[in-house]
């Protein structure tokens, strides 16, 4: 899956010039937690979160002191090493990046101008119907050789089974000799297909079901 398809192209944006009570007033209204700030050619130059807003903000002890702070430009607490990314870019690609360097919302960007934004939000919510976890069913988890064609043989099982795959993932086992296969299936009881997978010789990690041969 690639940026575009998930990324959110209405951007509510602002310009450096915008008042810090500008930027307080939308973020409210919209009820968004982040701003990109852009020229005249839309170009990002800066973003500012919602916690850039409240460390902006005189203290609730305070509320009637200090306002005119309130009138000082955006561009006098936009951070400014804006990470960006490409439409084209991949979905595990930008997800590196949030983890990478612990930010919240990724603009995004073509041939230099914003055409979108995906937050943490929108990263999450895919990565949930990536792995299928929103839809009914059940997890299986199996441990294999470390070699090529383990997934077809496993997925084979499923199929005398007439079990629909909704997702699979492939995790490293602490053995680099094995790795783990974890399946989502369309089915709310995995008993029958984990007593042909055990019956095959693989081994099932979860669920660990008492009663099921081994």
């Amino acid at each position: 899956m690639i940026v575009e398809q998930i990324m959110k192209t209405n951007v509510i944006t602002l310009k450096a010039w915008n008042t810090i009570a500008d930027a307080m007033n939308i973020v409210k209204q919209k009820k968004i937690r982040h701003l990109p700030i852009i020229d005249d050619e839309n170009h990002v130059i800066g973003i500012v979160t919602d916690r850039d807003l409240r460390d902006a903000s005189p203290s609730i002890f305070h509320a009637n002191e200090h306002l005119e702070d309130l009138q000082k430009p955006l561009s006098t607490i936009m951070k400014t090493n804006v990470i960006t990314g490409h439409p084209l870019d991949f979905v595990e690609e930008i997800a590196a990046l949030f983890y990478e360097h612990r930010i919240s919302c990724l603009p995004i960007v073509k041939e230099q101008k914003l055409v979108g934004i995906v937050t943490e939000t929108d990263l999450l919510y895919t990565l949930v119907q990536l792995t299928g976890a929103h839809q009914p069913g059940s997890q299986i988890e199996v441990k294999v050789p470390n070699r090529a064609g383990m997934l077809s043989e496993v997925a084979s099982v499923f199929q005398k089974r007439n079990i629909n795959i909704s997702s699979v993932l492939v995790y490293p086992d602490q053995d680099e000799r094995y790795k783990i296969l974890v399946f989502r299936i369309q089915t709310m009881n995995p008993m029958a297909i984990i007593s042909d997978l055990r019956t095959e010789g693989y081994h099932v990690l979860w669920p660990n079901l008492p009663g099921v041969s081994s």
